[in-house]
């Protein structure tokens, strides 16, 4: 499966009262995977995925913004595990998991 690795900001979604965070995949990495997934998408147009940060792997979905990037969620137990607060930058792999129909 297709694989890409970048270092991009944490950032967090002031739309709910609790805190979620995301990292953005950059403009030309996610073009590329919204060209891949065509058609294999998920809910909300949610794309599946193993990510990597540091030395913690988990499954889980990007989902594509309004600025045409996919957002990675980052769960609180990933950003304790790794150190990961407000300010910080993260290098992330992304491995897509996507399956024909």
């Amino acid at each position: 499966m297709p694989r890409y690795t970048f270092t991009a900001p944490l950032w967090q979604w002031m739309a709910r009262r609790d805190e979620w965070f995301f990292v953005s995949v950059p403009d030309d990495m996610s073009d590329e995977i919204m060209a891949r997934s065509e058609g294999l998408t998920g809910g909300f147009n949610s794309v599946p995925v193993q990510v990597t940060i540091g030395d913690t792997t988990w499954r889980t979905s990007i989902f594509p913004g309004g600025d045409g990037r996919y957002s990675l969620p980052l769960k609180k137990s990933v950003r304790v595990a790794e150190g990961i607060d407000r300010d910080s930058i993260v290098t992330v792999v992304i491995e897509l998991r996507l399956s024909a129909p």
